[in-house]
C-alpha cells in the first residue's frame, strides 16, 4: 500500500493475496507469458473493493484466481488467515461455496424462470430450508423482481437479467462477491439505477465485493477503495481510499467535494501507468 494510502476502516482480513503470479507456459522456445506478478493484495471483512486498470492488466484473470477457478503460478492465498490457493494447491473453484462470481453474461438458464434460476444454486446443494427460501423471496424483493418470479430470461429486460444473476450468486449467502464489469452493455439510466440498487444491497448484505470496471466515475461511486493493476505483467500501481461519505448517489457523485482529487489521482494513473 502507498504511504499516502489512508487505513482501511475495517481491521479483519478476509482475503489475502501475496506475492500472486499467473503465466502461460510458452510453446517450443518461448518463455512462459506471465499474465499477474508480484500482486499483494488485502481485502477486508465488508469492504467494497473496486478494480480497474489498463486493458491486458489482468483484471479479469485476478477475479478468476481468487474465485480458483484458475490456479495461480506463483504466490497465495488466504481466506481468513488460512491458505485456500496458491502454488503447487489444487484449484478449489468457489472455495467451498464462500465465493460468488457474477461475470459479464448473466449466463441464466433459458428454461427456468426467474424464481428457479435464482434456486438453481441452492438446489444444487441438495434440498433448500425454508431459510432459504425465505431468503431467496426477500432478494427477489429487494432487486425489484417480485412481481416477475415467474418471467423466462427472454421476457427480462437486460437490466432485469442482470438483478436476477445478482439475487441468484446472493442466494446461497457467499461472503464474497467478485464482480466483472457486470453493468458494463447497460444504458446509462439503467446502469445508474443497477449501481444505486447494489449499494443498497451491500448496505443490507455487506458482503465484501471484489468489482472490475472501466469507468471512474463507478469506481469512485461504489468503492471504499479503488486498486489499478497496470503493466504487463499487471501489478498494483494504486490503492486509494475513497472517502465520500455514505450513503451515495452514484448520479450525483461529482458533486462530492473529494471527488475531482480522486477522479484526477486515477485518470493520471490510469494513463501512465504508476501509482499517483
Amino acid at each position: 500500500m502507498r504511504p499516502d494510502t489512508p487505513a482501511v476502516a475495517q481491521s479483519t482480513a478476509l482475503l489475502q493475496l501475496s506475492q500472486l503470479g499467473v503465466c502461460y507456459e510458452g510453446g517450443g522456445a518461448q518463455a512462459p507469458r506471465w499474465i499477474l506478478r508480484d500482486v499483494d493484495l488485502t481485502v477486508h471483512e465488508g469492504e467494497f473493493v473496486t478494480v480497474m486498470g489498463s486493458s491486458g492488466a489482468g483484471k479479469s484473470t485476478l477475479l478468476n484466481v481468487v474465485a480458483q477457478t484458475l490456479a495461480p503460478s506463483a504466490g497465495r492465498i488466504l481466506f481468513r488467515g488460512r491458505p485456500v490457493g496458491g502454488e503447487g494447491m489444487p484449484a478449489q473453484p468457489g472455495s467451498g461455496r464462500q465465493i460468488g462470481y457474477v461475470t459479464q453474461d448473466d449466463n441464466l438458464l433459458p428454461w427456468r424462470s426467474v424464481w428457479d434460476n435464482v434456486m438453481f444454486p441452492l438446489e444444487l446443494a441438495g434440498k433448500p430450508s425454508a431459510a432459504d427460501v425465505a431468503r431467496v423471496r426477500r432478494l427477489v424483493e429487494q432487486v425489484g423482481l417480485g412481481q416477475r418470479t415467474g418471467h423466462y430470461p427472454h421476457q427480462l429486460s437486460g437490466g432485469m437479467r442482470k438483478r436476477a444473476s445478482l439475487a441468484r450468486t446472493l442466494a446461497y449467502n457467499p461472503p464474497v462477491v467478485l464482480m466483472d464489469e457486470p453493468f458494463g452493455a447497460l444504458d446509462a439510466e439503467t446502469r445508474a439505477q443497477l449501481q444505486a440498487d447494489l449499494l443498497a444491497l451491500w448496505a443490507s448484505e455487506r458482503k465484501t465485493i471484489l468489482f472490475v470496471t472501466h469507468d471512474i466515475n463507478e469506481a469512485i461511486a461504489l468503492g471504499d477503495r479503488v486498486v489499478l493493476l497496470s503493466g504487463s505483467p499487471g501489478r498494483v500501481v494504486l490503492e486509494r481510499h475513497i472517502d465520500i461519505p455514505r450513503p451515495r448517489d452514484p448520479e450525483s457523485i461529482f458533486k462530492a467535494p473529494t471527488f475531482a482529487g480522486h477522479y484526477d489521482a486515477i485518470r493520471a494513473c490510469l494513463r501512465h501507468g504508476v501509482g499517483a
